[in-house]
């Protein structure tokens, strides 16, 4: 049975479905059952074709990145206002508040800020950041040096499985780099693509992040001399956090993904193909079945997509080649709406 530190995911992750309005000072409200100040906000339009704009509280409030494009981040005034005590405030921006269209946002929190100076805890290059130990995330700041095999301290005491990691300032702009756990440290994906895994030891240094760094290369898109980057790293939390894999079997009777949760958010990723990465959460129409994706490497508004959610995991219900395309294999990220078993030994239930 898989207890769990974390019996109310709603304290560290949070979905948010609105309509905007396209007014200044519009205050949106998380409806969980806890308050929890984000961190980290993703919003994605769904009934209009808008890029996605992520935004977190060591960067600052207004500060935009791109996930599906390899854009500087940028300062917009009419974008995101606030980080607020169960929520955040949105200006008027078609990109985030385009009035009557709807909206989904997914909210992470951090919350301890650190500083760690170069040479200090097995770091090379000094950073800054927040990070939620419990959680297992932190968000990361760093100047790089284009200096190969560079540590950098991410304030987890836990090793990360999953990172994402951006150059904010390059001037040709940068491509997103991912780490995940279950393709190794020779490979990074790339999320504002379709493509499949790159070697390249300067991206990673074909080494494995500890519990106290990550290391980089000497890669522009991680390292860039005098640039400044942000990275978000996760580690797996027992009930609450999963980063894992799957092989698609080509049917609608898909492959079930063991999470350890009932998951409020999952998203996806072939391989060994170039497909999309897949976007899904608890929010959005749909029981058992969550009808509804959206892509992270594009603008596109949601479209109809099949998985189910279930107390312990996930179970594919579409044979698109994007989500199951037969001996295919797939990673996945995934956060919790609730734990298989809670820390008292209370079982869940699918919804």
């Amino acid at each position: 049975m898989a207890f769990t530190s974390i019996d109310n995911p709603e304290l560290y992750f949070q979905t948010k479905l609105y309509t905007g309005n396209g007014s200044n000072n519009h205050a949106i409200t998380f409806d969980g059952s806890e308050n929890m100040q984000p961190d980290w906000i993703w919003i994605k339009a769904r009934s209009v074709g808008e890029n996605h704009n992520v935004y977190d509280s060591v960067r600052g409030a207004g500060i935009r990145l791109i996930p599906n494009g390899g854009n500087n981040d940028t300062t917009k005034t009419d974008t995101q206002k606030s980080f607020d005590s169960n929520g955040f405030t949105l200006d008027s921006g078609a990109e985030v508040n385009d009035n009557s269209q709807t909206f989904a946002s997914w909210n992470w929190k951090a919350g301890t800020s650190f500083s760690n100076s170069g040479g200090s805890n097995g770091a090379d290059l000094a950073s800054a950041g927040s990070f939620n130990r419990t959680a297992g995330f932190s968000i990361v700041t760093f100047t790089g040096n284009a200096t190969a095999n560079q540590q950098i301290y991410h304030g987890l005491n836990s090793v990360p499985k999953w990172m994402v990691l951006k150059n904010r300032t390059n001037t040709n702009n940068e491509s997103w780099c991912v780490y995940h756990d279950r393709i190794g440290n020779t490979k990074k994906l790339t999320l504002n693509s379709t493509a499949t895994p790159s070697t390249d030891v300067e991206f990673w240094q074909d080494t494995s992040p500890t519990s106290t760094v990550l290391t980089v290369g000497r890669q522009d898109a991680v390292n860039g001399s005098g640039n400044t980057h942000v990275v978000y790293c996760f580690s797996e939390i027992q009930g609450y956090s999963k980063f894992g894999t799957y092989v698609g079997n080509g049917n609608t009777d898909g492959p079930f993904a063991f999470c350890g949760f009932r998951p409020a958010w999952v998203m996806l990723k072939a391989t060994d193909a170039s497909k999309s990465w897949y976007m899904f959460d608890n929010k959005r129409p749909g029981f058992n079945e969550t009808d509804l994706a959206l892509l992270a490497d594009g603008a596109d508004v949601e479209f109809s997509s099949k998985i189910d959610l279930l107390s312990n995991g996930f179970k594919i219900r579409t044979s698109g080649s994007g989500e199951n395309q037969s001996g295919t294999n797939y990673v996945f990220m995934a956060f919790a709406e609730s734990p298989f078993v809670n820390s008292n030994g209370v079982p869940n239930n699918a919804r």
